[in-house]
């Protein structure tokens, strides 16, 4: 619980440096909060169900042997709701990821969905060190608040630091991720049902070549779900 010194100079603070909606830029007014009220209530959600049949699921059909898929919110260039996905990639805004990941959770469990472990796409380490956290993992973090299940960030391993893939054509984008994971041994998830996470799903390339690798474990069965879906 916050001490009288910390509550005011959070309070003190606040008065020069208030809290702003991420997507609108408008005024906070509880601390903690990372959108506006106006901004949580529009928030373009999918309403794709992870055990539904949607564009999303359509993706790994025939590719990667899924039991469920899902992505919370379409992602659009021309949205305001791109900056809350920019945030928590590119400007350290930690709890955008956490915000996105407990609703992702809220979302799975009304579903009635069930894992044993969540496990986030790693990023290459160089990149891991340059940026200082793997926004993957804080997603997976938020969800396992809400399933109430570990998350196994010693799965998979990026063995090969390769471009973005956010300006290449879809065939480009398979090439970019062919053979760049690989599962770590030892890694007792034998015959357990994992959620693969990620912040972003657009052809599926980075999530198939990552669910590949898990699929390689005895027995495992395997989920997918994102923060978003940058749809074509």
């Amino acid at each position: 619980m916050p001490t009288l010194l910390q509550k005011y100079v959070r309070g003190t603070a606040s008065l020069f440096y208030p809290e702003l909606c991420v997507t609108c830029g408008n005024k906070l007014h509880q601390p903690g909060q990372v959108l506006c009220t106006r901004c949580r209530n529009t928030l373009p959600e999918t309403g794709f169900s992870i055990t539904g049949h949607h564009a999303v699921r359509d993706i790994f059909t025939g590719r990667l042997p899924v039991e469920g898929a899902m992505a919370l919110l379409f992602f659009e260039k021309s949205s305001k709701y791109r900056r809350l996905l920019h945030a928590l990639k590119y400007k350290r805004h930690l709890q955008s990821g956490k915000f996105l990941g407990q609703l992702m959770g809220a979302r799975l469990s009304e579903s009635g969905f069930r894992c044993d472990a969540i496990v986030p796409v790693p990023l290459h380490p160089v990149k891991h060190r340059t940026r200082g956290y793997n926004q993957s993992a804080v997603l997976a973090r938020g969800i396992a608040d809400m399933l109430h299940c570990p998350v196994c960030e010693n799965v998979l391993r990026r063995t090969v630091h390769n471009p973005t893939q956010t300006q290449k054509s879809r065939y480009d984008r398979w090439v970019n991720v062919d053979g760049i994971f690989e599962s770590v041994p030892g890694n007792r998830l034998q015959n357990h049902h994992l959620l693969l996470v990620d912040d972003v799903v657009t052809t599926g390339a980075t999530l198939e070549a990552a669910g590949q690798e898990l699929l390689k474990i005895q027995g495992v069965r395997l989920s997918v779900a994102t923060a978003a879906y940058a749809f074509h």
